[in-house]
């Protein structure tokens, strides 16, 4: 019998419970009998542990995806290890996949007829999209948004850097790990008119100093 998956590609801001979501649907197909197998890319490592964890506590085990894991050979020795198709691929922090690797995940469902899962972001603390994010939508065959709510009521689309003022951060690398310490996500407008308030807030003393 001819087995058809598709590719999800599953996504929100930071603290929309993607992960969580993740779990729960891992647990699901754990109580239905049937097979699946948990992975995330290693360069989220805070818990140095191969886990896949959420803010509300639960876990469980997964496999590290390394930068050059081929995803296409890992799902074949899962197969000849289990001597059978793994009917579920649930991918953690997908954002921070390689346009190859995304490649290699539709394969998986194109030629073994598994399905593969993957939560991650959208955007980045710029708002530029991440590069599996990017090949996600590009050839993925279905696209969810998970939706969360800003402090001002909007939906919120921008995972906003902070330091340790609560200051939007600018610049910087675009990968950088952290938790509610170090992103917040808020809404397009909110977004904006923070950068705003910075920026008028940083010229202040240079006309003040002109002033004199």
């Amino acid at each position: 019998m001819n087995r058809t998956g598709k590719l999800y590609f599953r996504y929100g801001t930071m603290g929309s419970a993607k992960t969580a979501l993740l779990l729960t649907q891992a647990y699901n197909f754990e109580e239905r009998g049937m097979s699946y197998v948990c992975l995330k890319p290693i360069i989220d490592n805070r818990d140095k542990t191969n886990v896949i964890k959420s803010r509300i506590g639960i876990e469980r085990e997964c496999q590290w995806i390394h930068e050059d894991t081929d995803l296409y050979e890992l799902a074949q020795e899962l197969f000849e290890k289990t001597m059978a198709i793994i009917d579920w691929f649930l991918v953690d922090e997908s954002q921070f996949l390689t346009e190859k690797q995304v490649d290699q995940l539709a394969r998986i469902v194109d030629d073994f007829g598994s399905n593969v899962v993957c939560y991650g972001l959208r955007t980045d603390f710029q708002s530029h999209l991440f590069e599996g994010s990017r090949r996600l939508f590009e050839i993925a065959d279905t696209i969810d948004e998970i939706k969360s709510t800003c402090n001002c009521g909007r939906k919120t689309i921008i995972n906003a850097r902070i330091d340790s003022n609560g200051d939007f951060v600018e610049e910087g690398d675009q990968v950088e790990i952290g938790g509610d310490d170090r992103y917040i996500a808020v809404c397009r407008k909110c977004w904006r008119n923070k950068k705003i308030e910075q920026s008028s807030r940083d010229a202040l003393p240079f006309l003040e100093f002109k002033t004199h």
